[in-house]
């Protein structure tokens, strides 16, 4: 990929993808929604605390590199969000799904893709998501993903992707130190996430009356 990313940008169309693909009768998001979905604890690798006004910026940047546009439905007066990542990277759905893993939960071995990315696509086992990283891994005219080195101690290597560049050797060190605690459990973290959106849908709804009520009451002032 000729334009590097930023962690923030990363964050912002990691969570793009995710809730496209888990939640998509709530997809596009709003600037608050595509917030919380950045911010949540449950598959964030690192947990965040952006604030609405980096997201914006990241948005803004992801627009310009021609990544995320505003939508504009007929339904809402709140602008929403999408990504287009698939069709301007060229990325299958097996390949979106452990990018868009990789993205949220930062590196992780073939299992771990295994389980995080299925919540995306069901792969038929392990043997096509190895299959998916080899196709990340030789992408022309640059690989998006890397095979890290086996850490000592450490069964299997795990896999990161190239978008923000090469992996440096403070990110390496993080990796390892990462690796001698164990990945968090995903439990029941799709439907928290959907209990979510489902609330901040509900406050959209309720913002748009509002204002369509204020509109009704100046008719008769």
């Amino acid at each position: 990929m000729p334009t590097m990313l930023t962690d923030v940008e990363i964050r912002v169309l990691g969570a793009l993808v995710e809730k496209q693909l888990t939640t998509p009768e709530y997809y596009p998001l709003t600037l608050h929604s595509l917030t919380v979905a950045c911010n949540q604890k449950n598959n964030r690798n690192p947990v965040t605390a952006y604030d609405e006004n980096t997201v914006a910026h990241a948005l803004e940047t992801l627009r310009e590199k021609s990544l995320s546009y505003v939508f504009h439905g007929s339904s809402s007066r709140v602008p929403k969000y999408k990504h287009v990542m698939p069709e301007v990277m060229h990325l299958s759905s097996p390949e979106l799904a452990v990018m868009g893993a990789l993205m949220l939960r930062g590196p992780q071995t073939v299992g771990e893709l295994r389980g995080s990315a299925s919540r995306f696509h069901e792969f038929s086992g392990l043997e096509q998501v190895e299959a998916t990283l080899n196709e990340l891994i030789s992408k022309e005219p640059e690989s998006m993903v890397v095979r890290l080195p086996r850490q000592p101690g450490q069964k299997d290597a795990r896999f990161v992707h190239l978008l923000s560049g090469p992996p440096s050797p403070e990110f390496l060190a993080e990796v390892e130190a990462h690796s001698k605690t164990s990945q968090p459990r995903l439990g029941e973290s799709d439907k928290v996430e959907k209990l979510q959106l489902q609330i901040e849908g509900l406050k959209e709804e309720f913002r748009i009356l509002q204002q369509q009520f204020a509109e009704f009451k100046k008719q008769f002032e």
